[in-house]
């Protein structure tokens, strides 16, 4: 294992590894819940789904930590489930089987864009300042899903959120919370993993934890598997939903990979991000194996930060993280009984020092300054980082272009635009 992931060279160890694999699966463990709830909305087998939703996720991480050796977890995306299920089947009529080939459709399409190296140019075409506000802005979008799921931030009718009632998860998860600061301040290697396992025995202890069983045998995958139609996708008025499956994984992926780069320090001096063209391909291989499977778009997920803030440096943390969501097709009823008061923190802190290169933006120059603060707020307050990275781009070229920068704009970057442009007007008319 050494010599496979490279550990000395990444200054990490077994350990470490594992404790950071650990604490991205208990963290985005939620998935195996969540997206079951979501996709069975649309007609799908809920039980079925557990088993799709488990098997994506150990493929897509596992491809993660093997091929592109880094520590990252991929999972059928949040958001990604949602555009399925609402706007896909429940909006435009289309039955579940048509949308998987949708799913499976953009996937292919992507694959053949990674390969052709165009993914990884619209990567370095994307200025410095719009990358770390991207790593910034996902920190301050997950800190706000940190504070919305420990209960801290609530909607509010007159003023869109404001904050909740102290009840005991409150206070019990705020207790985690400092919890995890001082054990970061005192350079307590697994703090956000013992900070989740101490706010769950709290909730148990005090009766907010519910553990009905331990496991269970994993669902059959039948009423799912390879029962995709993708000649029913391969039609022109699905067109701009495959156009929209693509440009919000492409994005959400850019900026989870970028952000959670910058955090493990797989970053050159000159910008670059190491591996990425093998993190890319992953991506998209896990995509075209979930809609097989029977479950939408996979992608990378932003909770790997957690386990990168807990040491992770190579893909033996994926590893870990993928087989744990293989053992998780026996335990859901124990995984589901992480509360997410519990996991909250974790994001939170998560958060915190995600917004730690933000010193690198300078400010003082308005012409990237505005595009990046803009990246930055929409994320969270729009809930989707694909919608702040799209402002992003189209203030920020189109300030070049009042100001007569042309030259500052990369060939790739007119591309980015436009698509941009194009996701904008469709993200409006939804």
């Amino acid at each position: 294992m050494r010599n496979l992931f490279k550990l000395r060279e990444n200054n990490t160890t077994v350990r470490t590894e594992v404790i950071g694999g650990v604490t991205t699966f208990l963290t985005m463990a939620y998935i195996i819940i969540v997206n079951p709830l979501i996709l069975s909305e649309a007609g799908m087998d809920k039980p079925a789904l557990i088993t799709a939703t488990c098997l994506a996720a150990c493929i897509g991480t596992l491809l993660a930590g093997f091929w592109a050796r880094v520590p990252f977890a991929m999972a059928p995306g949040m958001g990604l489930n949602a555009f399925f299920t609402y706007t896909l089947v429940m909006g435009q009529g289309l039955n579940w089987q048509t949308a998987l080939g949708v799913v499976f459709v953009s996937g292919v399409a992507f694959l053949i864009l990674t390969l052709a190296g165009i993914r990884e140019k619209v990567v370095t075409a994307i200025p410095l300042a719009l990358r770390i506000a991207t790593a910034a802005g996902i920190g301050l979008f997950i800190t706000f899903i940190g504070l919305k799921n420990l209960g801290l931030v609530v909607d509010n009718p007159a003023t869109l959120v404001s904050i909740g009632a102290l009840t005991r998860p409150v206070l019990i998860g705020l207790g985690a919370l400092l919890l995890i600061t001082i054990l970061e301040i005192k350079k307590v290697k697994g703090s956000i993993l013992i900070g989740i396992f101490s706010a769950t025995a709290a909730g148990a202890l005090f009766g907010d934890v519910q553990l009905d069983a331990v496991w269970s045998a994993p669902p059959s995958l039948a009423p799912l598997a390879f029962q995709l139609d993708i000649l029913g996708a391969l039609q022109w008025g699905l067109a701009g939903a495959i156009f929209s499956f693509m440009f919000v994984d492409l994005f959400d992926s850019i900026g989870t990979i970028v952000a959670c780069s910058y955090e493990a320090g797989h970053v050159e001096k000159d910008g670059s991000i190491k591996r990425i063209d093998k993190v890319l391909e992953a991506d998209s291989v896990a995509t075209i194996v979930g809609s097989l499977l029977g479950t939408s778009t996979t992608t990378t997920y932003i909770e790997s930060a957690s386990g990168i803030a807990d040491g992770a440096r190579t893909g033996l943390a994926s590893v870990v993280t993928g087989l744990l969501f293989l053992v998780g097709l026996f335990f859901a009823p124990l995984i589901g009984a992480v509360p997410a008061f519990a996991t909250a923190p974790a994001l939170i802190i998560v958060g915190v020092f995600m917004f730690r290169n933000i010193k690198e933006i300078q400010f003082s120059e308005l012409k990237t300054a505005v595009p990046a603060f803009l990246t930055m707020i929409l994320m969270p307050l729009t809930f989707s980082i694909a919608t702040g990275l799209t402002v992003g781009f189209l203030s920020y070229i189109s300030i070049a272009v009042f100001c007569g920068d042309l030259k500052k704009i990369s060939p790739v970057m007119w591309v980015v635009g436009a698509l941009s442009a194009v996701n904008m007007v469709i993200t409006v008319a939804h």
